[in-house]
């Protein structure tokens, strides 16, 4: 490869690079930015090699120079300081929109599902759902893992499966959502916060927070608020048409946390309004009418470690 070309497409590609890098750090995780990001870098290591080697002479000179030692020592400082992340360092990190990787995780494996929750290096939040008999792994049912607050507002989704109608098939995950996103774009119209809209709307209670760490990282344990960690799950799929999705849940105490907890089949959902023509949603008690349904989780472990 020419030189001049090998300069070029080394500079072309450290601009790639940069820009992806930037995106990285400051949007939500994305597969293609961050594919894109290590392929490319890749690919500068390439050029850099092949830079190095055609021009190894000339550099050859730098290797003698004190300003060479200066700079490999400010690397290996600042390589040293990244890796080990003291709290200055967390706290840039923490401003980067990028976490998701590092925050959750979620796989699928024939004996089920295990879904791994980490906002921060003290606490690790995991869910082992053990799949029954009706569960089929090569076309499994829709489900989405959310928090809730004791007002039973949604205050965080961990998990939902992204395929078409999934906001069909999981009707009361939904519902809550968008009780949520409405009370979101209603506050940033009126300049308000999401608590504020939300006690407007029905009254001032002491678990209205819509921030998960006031629950799951509180400053004082002796302060923190209970919250529900919920499961919706439906097969639509399922032949004999058994009504709707069904939905789980345990309660979480941060003042006595129990480290190991079950979630409860609590009943299915039904849409319905109340007396001034609003849509709400009543959970009923499962009956006859389940079967297979009923074999689509066999359990479902909530454990919660805390340094």
């Amino acid at each position: 490869m020419p030189p001049r070309i090998a300069t070029l497409l080394t500079s072309l590609t450290f601009i790639v690079l940069s820009i992806t890098g930037v995106l990285a750090f400051v949007r939500t995780f994305s597969i293609q930015i961050v594919g894109l990001h290590a392929l490319m870098g890749f690919v500068f290591v390439a050029l850099v090699g092949f830079h190095i080697f055609n021009n190894f002479w000339s550099l050859k000179q730098h290797l003698a120079s004190r300003v060479l030692w200066a700079c490999l020592s400010l690397t290996i400082l600042l390589t040293v300081l990244f890796w080990w992340q003291p709290t200055p360092i967390k706290k840039l990190l923490s401003l980067s929109g990028n976490l998701g990787p590092a925050l959750d995780r979620f796989e699928l494996s024939d004996e089920g599902m295990a879904y791994q929750y980490s906002p921060s290096p003290n606490y690790k939040m995991s869910l082992d759902v053990r799949t029954g008999g009706s569960y089929d792994v090569k076309d499994p049912p829709f489900l989405a893992i959310w928090l809730e607050n004791q007002s039973l507002y949604h205050i965080k989704t961990l998990f939902v499966t992204e395929r078409e109608g999934h906001r069909t098939h999981l009707p009361y995950w939904a519902f809550k959502v968008a009780g949520w996103e409405k009370a979101k774009q209603d506050a940033a119209k009126n300049g308000t916060t999401l608590e504020d809209q939300v006690d407007g709307i029905s009254s001032a209670t002491q678990n209205s927070s819509f921030e998960p760490s006031d629950y799951i990282l509180p400053g004082k344990t002796e302060e923190s608020m209970p919250y529900q960690v919920m499961i919706e799950i439906n097969d639509p799929t399922d032949k004999l048409r058994q009504p709707a999705s069904l939905i789980y849940k345990v309660e979480v105490d941060n003042f006595d946390p129990r480290t190991f907890q079950l979630l409860d089949l609590v009943g299915h959902p039904v849409k319905g309004t109340n007396d001034t023509g609003e849509v709400e949603w009543a959970m009923y008690y499962i009956d006859e009418r389940f079967d297979a349904a009923l074999e689509l989780i066999d359990s479902a472990l909530l454990r919660i470690d805390r340094k």
